[in-house]
């Protein structure tokens, strides 16, 4: 396995810990809107800060590099971190979704987006449309978020959730996988909600 190979699976390992978002919002705030938002949304302004001062400040950015740089991916170096737009999806979600849909849609970020490509670079040998996707990676999105969701919601709308999430992930949108995946999800479930 080459390297990038290695740092991406590193970096799914550890994206699974982004479950501490959603979860503190279900456990933690209980639910409470408002102090999500407002916790959330003040770690995300923090964030986009940070973010700022470093592509704008050549120093600042080498030290940003020197500490984080071997979980970056190329893009990332000029651009905003994937933990930057996983901030601003959760800000979103919480202000916008319905509370059982906001913590799914994120969960969903954090399962399938990381089971897609721990089983898609391990085992995926059946690439979809000439994309690097691969078949196996996206069944694995697809079962993993199904399967959490139906211990949480109504099973169609787990089901046209997961599908999404799914979807989402394998598209090829220029938009962060961190974004798309939970907004994505999320609208799909609210509509499919209020249809049920």
């Amino acid at each position: 396995m080459d390297s990038e190979r290695k740092k991406e699976l590193i970096r799914k390992s550890i994206h699974i810990s982004s479950l501490l978002l959603p979860f503190s919002y279900r456990y933690l705030f209980h639910y409470h809107q408002k102090n999500a938002f407002l916790i959330v949304g003040s770690l995300t302004v923090l964030a986009l800060v940070v973010e700022i001062i470093r592509l704008e400040h050549r120093t600042y950015k080498r030290i940003f590099y020197n500490m984080f740089g071997i979980m970056l991916r190329k893009h990332e170096i000029h651009d905003f971190t994937g933990a930057t737009y996983l901030m601003v999806s959760a800000t979103l979600c919480i202000a916008v979704f319905p509370k059982d849909i906001a913590f799914l849609s994120l969960c969903f970020l954090s399962i399938g987006d990381t089971l897609a490509a721990i089983i898609g670079i391990s085992f995926g040998k059946r690439k979809l449309f000439g994309t690097s996707k691969s078949l196996e990676g996206s069944l694995a999105c697809f079962v993993s978020t199904f399967i959490f969701a139906l211990f949480f919601i109504d099973p169609t709308i787990a089901f046209f959730g997961a599908m999404a999430a799914t979807l989402a992930e394998f598209s090829r949108l220029p938009i962060d996988d961190n974004i798309k995946i939970p907004i994505t999800s999320g609208l799909v479930m609210s509509l499919v909600n209020i249809l049920v």
